[in-house]
C-alpha cells in the first residue's frame, strides 16, 4: 500500500520569468508504507523539491500530493462534493458547511508538519534553542503535549539518537558536528512522525559518522514501522539501507522499484552519470572474466558471503 502518492506533479521555479527552471515535470510516484525509500540523482534533478512538496512547504504547479489518499493541498472546492455526504456535514447549510470544511482543511495542514518529519541537509543549522533539551522538546511542545509527555519523548528520542543525558542541559552550539546532527534528528523523531524525510542526512560526516546515522535511521524504521525517505548521492548507502530506490534525472523519474530492480540497469544509470555501488560493479567485472559471481550483490557483506559460497562450491575452502 502506498503511504504517499505523487499524481502527475510538476513544479517550476521562477515561473513566467526569464529565470524559469523546471524542477519536476509530470512526476507520478508511489512510496510504499513501512519501507525505506532512497531518492537518488544529480544536483538539480528535483530531489530536494520533491521533499519540500511532501511536507507542504511548497505547492505543485500541477498535480496532487496524496498522503494516505488525501490531497494535502486540497481546497473546499476540491472536497466539497465528497465531504458533503459525511454525517457531520450533511445537515448543515451550504454556508456553514463550507466554513466547517475550511476549518478542517486548516487543521489538517497545521498537523501535517507533525505527521511528516523533515530533516534538511546539514540539520545542525536547524538548532536554535538555549539547551539541547529545549531544542528536542520544541516540536512536542508545539504539538500541545503536557510537560510529562514532552519529557518522556525528549528522553526517548535522545537515547535513540545516542544523545547522552549529560548533554541535555548544554548549549547545542557547544557540541561537535556529529552530536549536533544527532540532536537535530532527535528533535524530529520526538514528534513520532508517520513519515520521516531526510535530505542528505550524512552529508559532510566521516565514514564512522555516516554509518552511525544510517544505522540509527534503519533501527528507528524497524522499531516504529514508519515510512522513511532518504535523499542521497551515495549509491553505496542507498544500496545498503534502502528497500526501494527512485532515480531522478532531468526533472523526471528515470527508474523506480526495489533496489534490485533499479541497480540491475547498470548501463542506463551510467548514461545519466550515475553508477551502481562499487561492489556491484566489481561483481560485474568478475562475471565478464568468466567467474560465476551473482548479480544481486550490493554491499560488502553480501559480496563476502557470495564469494565465500562460490569458493566453497568450487572446492576451495580457504
Amino acid at each position: 500500500m502506498d503511504k504517499i502518492y505523487l499524481d502527475h506533479v510538476s513544479y517550476v521555479y521562477s515561473r513566467g520569468t526569464p529565470y524559469e527552471q523546471v524542477a519536476l515535470d509530470d512526476v507520478s510516484l508511489g512510496i510504499r508504507e513501512g519501507c525505506i525509500t532512497g531518492i537518488i540523482g544529480h544536483t538539480g534533478s528535483g530531489k530536494s523539491t520533491m521533499m519540500q512538496l511532501l511536507n507542504g512547504l511548497i505547492k505543485p504547479n500541477a498535480g496532487r500530493v496524496l498522503i494516505d489518499g488525501y490531497d494535502i493541498n486540497s481546497t473546499v472546492t476540491d472536497v466539497y462534493d465528497a465531504w458533503s455526504e459525511r454525517e457531520e456535514y450533511a445537515p448543515l447549510s451550504p454556508r456553514k458547511r463550507k466554513k466547517k470544511m475550511q476549518a478542517e482543511i486548516r487543521e489538517r495542514k497545521s498537523k501535517l508538519c507533525f505527521r511528516i518529519g523533515l530533516v534538511m541537509q546539514y540539520p545542525e543549522y536547524q538548532l536554535f534553542e538555549e539547551t539541547v533539551y529545549a531544542d528536542i522538546a520544541f516540536g512536542p511542545r508545539n504539538m500541545g503535549l503536557g510537560e510529562e509527555e514532552i519529557r518522556t519523548r525528549v528522553l526517548e528520542a535522545a537515547a535513540f539518537c545516542d544523545v547522552g543525558e549529560e548533554l541535555l542541559n548544554k548549549s547545542p552550539f557547544d557540541l561537535s558536528g556529529g552530536q549536533k546532527r544527532r540532536v537535530a534528528l532527535a528533535g524530529v523523531i520526538a514528534m513520532r512522525p508517520e513519515v520521516l524525510v531526510l535530505d542528505e542526512p550524512a552529508a559532510g560526516l566521516d565514514p564512522l559518522g555516516r554509518t552511525f546515522i544510517f544505522e540509527g535511521i534503519r533501527a528507528y524504521q524497524r522499531k516504529t514501522g514508519s515510512t522513511v525517505l532518504i535523499v542521497s548521492h551515495s549509491m553505496e548507502d542507498m544500496a545498503r539501507y534502502s528497500d526501494d530506490v527512485v532515480v531522478l534525472a532531468g526533472a523526471k523519474i528515470l527508474r523506480q522499484g526495489t533496489r534490485e530492480e533499479v541497480f540491475a540497469h547498470v548501463e542506463e544509470l551510467a548514461e545519466t552519470g550515475l553508477d551502481v555501488p562499487q561492489i556491484t560493479h566489481l561483481m560485474r567485472l568478475l562475471r565478464e572474466r568468466g567467474i560465476d559471481a551473482p548479480k544481486n550483490v550490493y554491499t560488502v557483506a553480501e559480496a563476502t558471503a557470495a564469494l565465500k559460497e562460490l569458493f566453497l562450491r568450487g572446492g576451495d575452502g580457504r
